[in-house]
């Protein structure tokens, strides 16, 4: 089993390195920055009014024609706030210096126009299963738009392995660590209820699952950026040195902390471009599950409705844990001592925070892989239906409950490094797809402009 999670980490140092994924994921997020002429910049506030127009807590009843645009945001959000949020920024740190944020917030920029294109092929090519349920996503326009029904399934048992079993599992396993360390509760028993919570939602159906996110995701965004703020008022006078680490680590990551962490510029940028992907999750295929079941006149105007999604994630809650890790000195000032992952963000929480602090992420966690289990397991339902139709569907959910208790009790190398490869390789047909079909994007952006004065 070892040998086995040291050649999948040996694999995923290549397909997650500079010179794969990488260079692809921000070469798109380019290419279509500069076809749509930038329009993440010029349709920004557009995009946050119609993402936030309809926004309500106790908005429509999602049913077979899908849901508000305001509940697939908060849907594909759930996906993208996760355990990568708290632990992806840390890790990025820990590994590439404070200079990783800033090219976390490159990725970020051109990934808005990358997720704007997948929205939009959503919209187009959204279908109905067999139940006359409103359903879409890679899948299905890599079928319908490629004409390629052997790369449609590829993505399609990829994402439902990726996220719909091995990343859920490791999320469980997240939150059950992160209770034991913070209450002592047994991780066995935190599975249980993750399961159970899960269970009642995602047994309930789409319109179950909008009513969730809707509720869930605004308040632990609320109640996580609250939190953050207060760390960052009470260190205020390091703001400034914290900006400083970030643009000169890009450049200089020895001089960015004087040597605690020994990162190259390559590293820098390396970790934070990997990690800021995985994290708002752009190009990967994922959240276009959510945005394909969103009612909207237009098609581009959901895309502009995914562009808050990468802007939310990285901009606003990636970089609240960024500057409170920079901001409390959590990194310390011996280069061997530099906590990783998740353990880096609960140092800086309970140095802001004292003693509470560790309950604080343990309960953030809670809410960010809780509400993450609910999306992916969403977006892997729609992979099943369009495998196996929606017969399919309920054996399926039985199976995510199975895993979510095992995930919180299994040591998680091996799965987290098999979900990191797993996320690798779903990418490779979806951007196909993107590169393929982007043409009727554009056409779908200029009616909308033509439309929409």
């Amino acid at each position: 089993m070892d040998q086995l999670n040291v050649l999948v980490s040996d694999i995923n140092s290549i397909l997650w390195g500079p010179y794969c994924l990488i260079p692809i994921l921000v070469g798109a997020g380019i290419y279509f920055t500069l076809k749509l002429k930038f329009v993440q910049v010029k349709r920004f506030f557009k995009a946050v009014r119609y993402g936030f127009g309809d926004m309500s807590l106790q908005g429509e009843k999602a049913g077979k024609d899908g849901m508000s645009s305001f509940q697939s945001l908060t849907t594909a959000v759930a996906a993208q706030v996760g355990t990568g949020n708290m632990a992806g920024a840390a890790t990025a740190i820990a590994c590439g210096g404070p200079g990783a944020i800033f090219w976390m917030w490159i990725a970020a920029f051109f990934g808005m126009a990358t997720i704007f294109v997948e929205a939009v092929l959503a919209q187009i090519y959204k279908t109905k299963d067999d139940k006359g349920h409103s359903v879409g996503g890679p899948a299905y326009y890599i079928s319908k738009g490629l004409g390629s029904k052997a790369l449609a399934g590829f993505f399609a048992v990829t994402i439902i392995l990726a996220l719909g079993f091995i990343g859920n599992m490791v999320q469980a396993n997240s939150i059950a660590d992160s209770f034991y360390t913070a209450f002592g509760i047994p991780p066995f028993v935190i599975g249980l209820l993750v399961a159970a919570f899960v269970g009642f939602i995602f047994l309930g159906g789409v319109s179950r699952l909008a009513y969730t996110t809707e509720k869930m995701v605004p308040l632990m965004a609320v109640l996580y950026i609250i939190g953050a703020v207060i760390v960052m008022v009470i260190h205020i006078d390091q703001l400034i040195p914290a900006f400083k680490m970030i643009f000169v680590g890009a450049f200089d990551p020895m001089a960015a902390t004087g040597g605690v962490i020994g990162a190259s510029i390559k590293e820098a940028m390396r970790y934070g471009v990997a990690r800021g992907l995985f994290s708002n999750e752009a190009g990967m295929g994922s959240t276009p599950h959510a945005h394909a079941i969103a009612k909207v006149k237009y098609p581009a105007q959901q895309g502009l409705v995914a562009i808050i999604g990468v802007f939310f994630d990285t901009f606003v809650v990636l970089n609240m844990t960024a500057f409170v890790i920079l901001m409390t000195g959590a990194l310390g000032t011996d280069p061997n001592a530099v906590p990783q992952g998740i353990a880096l963000t609960q140092k800086a929480f309970t140095i802001g925070l004292g003693p509470l602090g560790s309950t604080f992420v343990a309960v953030c966690l809670f809410f960010f892989a809780g509400s993450t289990i609910l999306s992916w397991s969403f977006f892997g339902e729609q992979n099943i239906k369009y495998l196996f139709g929606t017969k399919a569907v309920r054996p399926y959910k039985l199976v995510i409950i199975v895993f979510l208790v095992l995930g919180s009790v299994l040591k998680v190398d091996l799965v987290w490094n098999l979900a990191d490869f797993f996320n690798g390789i779903m990418v490779l047909p979806n951007i196909i797809a993107l590169f393929a079909l982007g043409k009727f994007v554009s056409m779908a952006l200029d009616e909308f402009n033509r439309e929409v004065k």
